[in-house]
């Protein structure tokens, strides 16, 4: 084999990239390795220099770098303010411009200032040699402004074993006798994303009564808990708590704290001027409404800013109606401009400065956005704050003429909510795949300036808050490819090595789970216990889930077992409690419709799941960190019959039946409301395809409290049953499969009967065996062919549009979408961008083609969506994916978490393959499923159809 020397410069520096992003990605180590530096070693840890002359915040933090490094490897490193005594081998902190030691090692040209000068929030960690007399080697720590200080050393202290979350998750230091850091400058470069923070939305009563019991009220003891985990993750923005809640009124160190610290402060979309909602009940005058009380409506605002003074804030301007509500129907536009005229005059008198200067944003939520749409406009300096519909999928998208204006763009997004269709708030049910796919969608669309996200009480959301913000500082970082990888990388850096890959399989699959539908949208209808075996599969998959969670808290060692209860085996079992609560409530509907002898051991069930619920909440409350995170899983989730909450969890009605004392054969059929006695005849089994070892099952049960035998008879040898004969005491499920070897090709109706004594019972069973060299792709089956997205045939791209596969997201399997997110075609072709789907159907006529997408709403309706579907070599139909778009289909889409697009088209028996043509990128499709005949009713839609391949 030849290789000419521009394939091995090509290698080479192929390989010198990767191990530079290596080493970003962990530059601490815990073995000794060559020129690097000895940060803990033999006992000895190196001490820190920084100089009193640094910003308060900057010296705050170093006190928990030399805590953190303590927490480690069980030695202190003494701290200096001067080089004087200092020997050997320090750390070196400080900010440029404001640490005249970091200012003499620029003078040195051991620090090279164009890395830092004029950057935003940057650091870098290098180790120099001989940088003063009598200090051999040092490891400076050097930012180019406040917070770029501040990350850098709490990026060392994740590093060395830290976690972020150590108090917010119980997260235990990683002890480490020996910890070396690796040659050469590491850092993250600048955030992608200039402001990224959170709002506290506590909406009571998690985490206020958590406050409440530990802090008194929402002080600057408190907020320094939430400002060190805002800047270990390399966030820098909030929005304080805000329901009877005031930050800068509650606690006047708050603001002192928040401008130490460097956290950027700001107010929610509704509060102007940064005055909390709280504050117009205690200190204002009249009615909120500028067009009758303009005058005490403008001295409230004057007096927040004078109040802000010179700290580091966006400023809300604009206004919406009192309580986050809506202004008056009707209101003026010509109003609205002339109150954000006024507002921006405010803020210029105040800070006496050009208005420019001060950061500021207006918020496109809700009706605000209506305002926008019909050309309400504010300056250009202004960044405008486009929001999602609260169900985190964004309203509204700039279009690519538009992201050059001053004042850029923003994004206010959710993770919790409180209002319609229903609140959701106890439990963490998002993906973060959806979160990137909704967030890489706004970033690449210019939405650079703002990313803040609604985390209601902030527990127990911590794997999307982390993925949140560690996207914002680069979102060009993960991709679809790589977001599995994600999981793996959060477990990592919070349990080490122990289990990482299965407790990141965990996370996947139960935010999966609880993505489907939000625990307080569930109820006894959710998911079919007679169609596709839906309700099974769904018990099944969290009975799995469960076992696996907890034997590995069997064997995680005793300090990690809080932090993994909280973050792992809590939401995994109450999830899993709270979805087989719905379940077995079902089952007690339908078995005391039928009237089972196990329709009160059904009701029993119900009454433990339900009080397991409460077990599990309180043992979080109570023993849990030794009963740390009291109040804080507290919030209502069983029991809703509105969008807002009751009161106290409410045990789903049940069902009591007086069984009979003799014996009475009923007989149940997968995938048939209709059951024996009940229906004497016409039971029928959902047919038999002979590939892929299809199973079906009978229920045999007894309505009497006597047992009785029962036997069953096929009408040839072509089924096999789990259990062909035997006694009833309450109940057996019977598995009935094929014996496919001894079935004639082609498609037939058989039956077998089943005896009680002298009652007979027919089913009949339809088979279809046809010739597999006669098939090609999904097969048709029981009246559907259905397909997952990302188990396509063939795609089809062009050179500057790409299909993707995003892992896990989705309701059943994966999405898939195209790249880049911008792209468009100006017209559906059958050679336009498409994925292509092989099948076999055995029906003809008029079929519906059902599409399965995540929701997606028009962000952009001058160009709007459309998707084309087509058979084979017809001509594409065109659809409007926004054609029937209203409020009561978006109540419908967002709590099924689904919208599903139905197109008929003619289809004739045979091989077929149905195209899906792209013509805007922003869909993410993840199932097609063509009906042939009526579907049977059910939350996820049927089972993936057996594919054969020629």
């Amino acid at each position: 084999m030849k290789i000419n020397i521009k394939e091995i410069l090509l290698i080479v520096f192929a390989f010198l990239v990767i191990n530079n992003l290596q080493s970003q990605e962990k530059y601490v180590v815990n073995t000794s390795i060559d020129n690097g530096f000895a940060l803990a070693e033999n006992n000895n840890v190196a001490s820190i220099l920084y100089s009193d002359m640094d910003y308060k915040g900057v010296q705050k933090v170093i006190l928990d770098l030399q805590k953190d490094i303590e927490s480690v490897s069980g030695a202190t490193p003494k701290l200096y303010t001067g080089i004087d005594n200092l020997k050997d081998f320090p750390i070196i902190v400080g900010t440029l411009g404001k640490s005249p030691i970091i200012n003499q090692l620029i003078e040195k040209k051991l620090i090279d200032e164009s890395n830092l000068n004029g950057k935003w929030e940057k650091f870098i960690i290098k180790t120099i040699q001989n940088p003063f007399p009598g200090i051999k080697e040092a490891l400076v720590i050097a930012g180019s402004d406040k917070r770029g200080t501040i990350y850098g050393i709490y990026d060392l202290c994740t590093q060395i074993g830290v976690s972020p979350w150590h108090f917010w998750a119980d997260v235990p230091a990683k002890k480490a006798s020996k910890i070396y850091i690796t040659p050469g400058t590491h850092t993250l470069n600048e955030p992608k994303v200039k402001y990224r923070g959170i709002f506290i939305n506590d909406e009571a009563p998690a985490l206020s009564g958590w406050v409440h019991e530990n802090y008194g009220s929402f002080n600057a003891e408190f907020y320094n808990k939430v400002f060190e985990l805002i800047l270990r993750l390399k966030g820098n923005y909030l929005w304080p708590a805000m329901w009877g809640r005031m930050f800068y009124v509650d606690d006047p160190k708050n603001k002192d704290l928040a401008d130490e610290y460097g956290i950027v402060m700001g107010t929610s979309h509704h509060e102007p001027l940064t005055r909390a909602h709280a504050e117009w009940k205690k200190f204002g005058t009249g009615a909120w409404d500028y067009s009758t009380n303009t005058k005490n409506l403008e001295a409230f605002w004057r007096a927040g800013m004078e109040r802000m003074g010179n700290t580091e804030t966006i400023v809300t301007i604009g206004m919406r109606g009192d309580g986050d509500e809506p202004m008056t129907e009707g209101t003026a536009i010509e109003l609205l401009e002339n109150i954000v005229k006024k507002q921006r005059g405010i803020i210029a008198d105040v800070t006496q400065k050009d208005i420019t200067k001060t950061p500021q944003l207006w918020a496109l939520y809700k009706e605000v956005q209506d305002y926008y749409d019909k050309g309400m406009r504010v300056p250009e300096d202004v960044t405008l704050l486009l929001c999602d519909d609260n169900w985190g999928n964004i309203r509204k998208l700039p279009v690519p003429s538009d992201t050059l204006r001053p004042g850029g763009y923003g994004v206010y997004y959710h993770f919790d909510y409180v209002g319609g269709p229903r609140n959701y708030k106890w439990i963490n049910t998002n993906q973060i795949e959806r979160t990137w796919e909704q967030m890489h969608l706004a970033y690449k669309h210019g939405v650079k300036n703002i990313w803040i996200v609604n985390v209601g009480d902030l527990k127990p959301m911590e794997l999307p808050i982390s993925f949140f913000l560690d996207f914002a500082w680069n979102p060009e970082k993960w991709n679809a490819n790589n977001l599995p990888d994600y999981y793996v990388q959060w477990s990592r850096s919070i349990f080490g090595n122990m289990h990482a890959e299965e407790i990141a399989d965990i996370l996947m699959k139960y935010t999966k789970y609880n993505s489907r539908r939000k625990p307080e949208l569930l109820s006894a209808k959710t998911y079919s216990i007679v169609n596709y075996g839906e309700s099974d599969r769904i018990q099944k998959e969290f009975e799995a889930l469960s076992n696996k969670a907890k034997h590995i808290y069997e064997k995680i060692p005793k300090d990690y077992k809080d932090a993994y209860y909280q973050l792992v085996l809590f939401p995994v079992l109450a999830s899993a409690n709270l979805n087989n609560l719905y379940i077995e409530t079902a089952k007690n509907n339908y078995y005391a419709a039928q009237g089972r002898a196990l329709t009160n051991e059904t009701a029993k069930n119900v009454k433990n799941l339900f009080a397991n619920d409460s077990i599990l909440t309180n043992y979080y409350h109570t023993s849990l960190a030794n009963g740390k995170w009291n109040h804080m899983m507290s919030q209502t989730h069983i029991g809703y019959i509105s969008w807002q909450e009751p009161r106290y969890n409410v045990m789903p009605k049940i069902n009591h039946i007086t069984i009979k004392d003799k014996a009475a054969m009923g007989i149940a059929i997968e995938g048939s409301n209709n059951w024996y006695p009940e229906v004497k005849e016409g039971l029928e089994l959902p047919e038999f395809v002979s590939y892929g070892n299809e199973t079906h099952f009978i229920e045999i049960f007894n309505s009497g409290k006597e047992s009785f035998k029962y036997n069953i008879k096929p009408a040839n040898n072509w089924l096999r049953f789990s259990q062909s004969k035997g006694t009833i005491k309450e109940q057996k499920r019977i598995w009935i499969s094929l014996q496919q070897e001894k079935i004639p090709k082609g498609q037939h109706e058989t039956y077998f009967t089943i005896q009680k004594g002298t009652e007979q019972v027919k089913v009949k069973v339809k088979i279809n065996n046809p010739q597999q060299t006669d098939i090609n792709g999904f097969m048709e089956n029981d009246g559907y062919i259905s397909m997952e997205a990302k188990n396509y045939s063939r795609s089809v791209g062009t050179e500057n549009i790409n299909w993707i596969t995003v892992p896990n997201l989705g309701k059943t399997s994966s999405g898939v979408t195209t790249l880049p997110v911008t792209a468009g075609i100006e017209k559906i072709t059958e050679s336009s961008p498409r994925l292509e789907f092989d099948f076999h159907s055995f029906s003809s006529g008029t079929v519906k083609i059902h599409a399965y997408f995540s929701p997606t709403l028009n962000y952009n309706p001058s160009i709007g969506h459309y998707y084309g579907i087509g058979i084979d070599e017809d001509a594409p139909k065109v659809i409007n994916f926004h054609e029937n778009d209203n409020e009561h289909n978006w109540n419908q889409l967002v709590a099924n978490n689904i919208k599903i697009i139905t197109t008929k088209l003619p289809l004739d028996k045979g091989d077929h393959t149905l195209k899906y043509y792209m013509k805007n990128s922003g869909l993410v499709l993840q199932k097609i499923v063509i009906e042939t005949q009526p579907l049977k009713e059910s939350y996820l839609g049927p089972k993936e159809s057996v594919e054969i391949k020629k």
